[in-house]
């Protein structure tokens, strides 16, 4: 699957620099399969795609290339949209930043009971404010608090508000981008718990974007490294952070604080992001890629599958590391 956008300046200004068009390939090429309740992490750095990927899955992006399937049902396919609305109705999503996505001028009960408008999940009013009590107190707030503003609660009780609006419309698969990273230290750990236990009671599914890795250890069944756009290694959680193949899934756990002080050896990040309007030739990781040889300098390496997962790497695939 992938995704390109059009970067390029106004068309009188091309015509008149003789200047061609500029396509940023945000996506490009990326594969994976989400069981059944479990969570499938995907991480990288800023800029490595995992947004877009997310706002593809649910359908504010079309796909450039490639399919989308969600139960055996192709849901990107715009001549297919009857067949693939009922399909969405059953995923949903729960932004970065709640206050940004909640509307300041709704209450929390408008909020909330909006899924439930919408798709026609209740038929009376005093239903729908019944169900909107529940969602509430399943995220541990108060029904009261329905009658509020978003203004007027901490950022993690807006992002509790952002889930129970997220689940008002009784999905089975959530994509949850980067839901933690606005939220303080301990305010994320309270998200994460809560979290896994609406997967437990609930039975959901989570697609989960973070760019830390201390954070997704702690919720992830699997966890998909991206990189420039590209996945590079995919895995289950236990396997990556105890035998990590690629070397920026190396480096990227390098960068993970080491609480016990274990004094092993450790690989900073280094370098920057290329830029994604002109990457580089083979491997994109290869300016920063201690093991990169003439090969990763001018082929692009697919993924390879091994043990317990895949990784895209030459020095991987020739066990030069």
């Amino acid at each position: 699957m992938g995704r390109d956008f059009d970067v390029s300046r106004p068309w009188l200004n091309r015509v008149i620099e003789r200047a061609p068009r500029q396509l940023l390939r945000a996506v490009d090429g990326v594969s994976f399969e989400v069981r059944k309740g479990e969570t499938l992490a995907l991480v990288g750095e800023s800029g490595c795609g995992k947004s877009t990927l997310a706002r593809l899955i649910v359908g504010l992006y079309t796909p450039s290339r490639g399919r989308i399937r969600f139960d055996g049902v192709e849901i990107s396919d715009p001549a297919a949209r009857a067949e693939a609305t009922p399909m969405r109705r059953r995923m949903q999503m729960i932004f970065q930043d709640p206050f940004a996505s909640l509307n300041p001028r709704w209450r929390v009960r408008d909020i909330v009971a909006e899924p439930i408008r919408v798709l026609g999940l209740a038929a009376t009013a005093d239903v729908i404010a019944g169900r909107v009590a529940e969602l509430l107190t399943q995220v541990r707030l108060a029904p009261e608090d329905g009658d509020k503003y978003p203004h007027q609660f901490s950022g993690g009780q807006r992002q509790r508000i952002s889930i129970a609006r997220a689940l008002s419309g009784r999905p089975e698969f959530l994509v949850c981008d980067e839901p933690t990273s606005a939220l303080d230290v301990s305010v994320q750990a309270q998200i994460l718990n809560l979290m896994s236990e609406l997967q437990a009671r609930l039975g959901l599914t989570y697609l989960f974007i973070s760019h830390n890795l201390a954070v997704v250890s702690h919720v992830a069944d699997r966890i998909g490294v991206m990189y420039l756009g590209r996945l590079v290694e995919i895995a289950d959680a236990q396997e990556l952070f105890a035998q990590p193949k690629h070397p920026y899934t190396r480096m990227l756990l390098d960068a993970v604080p080491d609480l016990e002080m274990s004094g092993r050896q450790r690989t900073p990040v280094a370098g920057e992001v290329p830029n994604p309007l002109s990457p580089p030739p083979g491997c994109a990781f290869h300016p920063r890629c201690p093991h990169a040889n003439d090969r990763c300098k001018a082929q692009s390496p697919r993924l390879i599958l091994h043990d317990e997962g895949a990784a895209a790497c030459h020095a991987v695939e020739e066990n030069r590391i």
